[in-house]
């Protein structure tokens, strides 16, 4: 079934290439095509293009539906073309005449589109739900091991004294940052976008205020032609918010990798969150850390592909934008697994706490041994050039007994402030 059949069939190759995955991924976002879908029934009742009878009918037979999809009984079978074909053929099945009134004042084009933004603002809430948790984790690490030092490193050379407290507080607050994206990008999913039809509007008397408010949306889409051009940006909205995130948990996981090898030897993990070598027996793999740096680059590349998807499409409905699709859903998927099994390691994380015990890290403490010099009176050059003369005859004394005071410093973590920045997040 086609809502767009007109008596005639298409080559069955046509219907392969133009239908692709939709069957698959649309099962994800059935539920929404139902939501929006008692919402239009509602709005075609309150205009009088539905008596109330056909209403109630129609929004029982909605709810049914979605019992089906929530206890995963739903399917989409290859007769139809999509969710949409589905959920008005079952309809049309039960009701008849009732079921074949649905599809008036909309288009399928406008069906998508409010299931997607529908999708993205439930999707994005998880998303925050889960980077808090991954948030409150590091900071609860950083104050447990607030004190435990660690090596600073620029251009991978020993630089600085650091602290775990510092480490795991840094991703706790770059997560703060990303979450800004991700705010940015419900906004822009928080308007309903219903009523558009296929991107000009209708000659029906509909109401899209009441839509709006039966869905939960903030506002609506008002422009029609606008509410169209949405179609594949409320995606590449998504995907930066998305890949902000997927950068920073790449970045940690590749701190890890770095920091579990016996050459760093600063973190270890219990045997069964690590794998195996299939020929050398003492390797204890960071096979998962390795797999969320990899997943998160290539989420990294989303907002990219999106683009070059969409970057040159004139206004109006063109069929690349069903592509859009198969490029967001897998992704947030992707990112989901990365946030839960982040979560799920990290609570299992050991540091090692004797790191700076090895005289290799010595060298860490020549400026703040400087900087003693400097507060005694020495010129900060003068004392500069004197601690170069005793590293390179290797007199070098380090000073290990230093404190850093300044706020965000390993000696003043701001664990408090940066979980105020958190809490002001909704």
């Amino acid at each position: 079934m086609k809502l767009w059949d007109k008596g005639f069939s298409t080559d069955k190759k046509i219907d392969h290439f133009t239908v692709g995955n939709d069957r698959e991924l649309d099962l994800l976002l059935a539920k929404y095509d139902v939501i929006a879908s008692k919402a239009h029934a509602k709005m075609l009742g309150k205009i009088g293009l539905l008596t109330l009878k056909e209403t109630e009918s129609l929004v029982h037979e909605l709810d049914n539906i979605a019992k089906t999809i929530e206890n995963g009984t739903f399917t989409i079978e290859d007769s139809f073309e999509d969710m949409h074909s589905k959920i008005e053929f079952l309809l049309t099945l039960r009701l008849g005449d009732a079921g074949k009134k649905i599809h008036t004042a909309r288009s399928r084009n406008d069906q998508v589109l409010v299931a997607m933004h529908l999708y993205l603002k439930n999707e994005l809430t998880e998303i925050k739900d889960q980077t808090k948790e991954l948030f409150h984790l590091l900071l609860n690490l950083a104050d447990k091991h607030k004190n435990v030092m660690l090596p600073g490193y620029t251009h991978l050379q020993v630089a600085m004294p650091s602290s775990f407290g510092l480490w795991f507080s840094a991703y706790a607050e770059s997560l703060v940052d990303d979450l800004y994206f991700v705010d940015a990008a419900y906004k822009v999913a928080d308007q309903n976008p219903l009523g558009s039809a296929a991107g000009y509007g209708s000659s029906f008397p509909i109401d899209r205020s009441f839509t709006t408010e039966e869905m939960g949306f903030e506002t609506m889409k008002y422009n029609v032609v606008a509410a169209q051009m949405g179609r594949g940006k409320v995606e590449k909205a998504a995907a930066f918010g998305m890949g902000s995130i997927a950068a920073t948990l790449s970045k940690m996981a590749m701190d890890i990798c770095l920091y579990m090898s016996q050459n760093f030897n600063f973190v270890s993990f219990p045997d069964e969150l690590t794998t195996g070598s299939s020929i050398m027996p003492h390797k204890k793999n960071p096979d998962v850390f390795e797999l969320v740096r990899g997943k998160c680059n290539r989420l990294q590349t989303v907002p990219n592909q999106l683009i070059l998807i969409t970057n040159n499409l004139p206004s109006g409905y063109h069929r690349d934008l069903q592509l859009v699709k198969e490029v967001i859903v897998p992704a947030i998927q992707d990112l989901k697994a990365c946030l839960e099994i982040m979560t799920f390691s990290l609570k299992e994380i050991r540091v090692n706490e004797n790191i700076l015990d090895d005289p290799k890290y010595d060298y860490l403490f020549s400026v703040d041994t400087l900087n003693e010099l400097v507060l005694t009176g020495t010129p900060f050059r003068d004392a500069y050039k004197k601690m170069g003369k005793e590293i390179n005859e290797g007199t070098f004394t380090p000073k290990r007994d230093i404190r850093h005071t300044h706020e965000g410093s390993f000696g003043n973590l701001c664990l408090a402030e940066i979980r105020k920045k958190m809490d002001k997040i909704s």
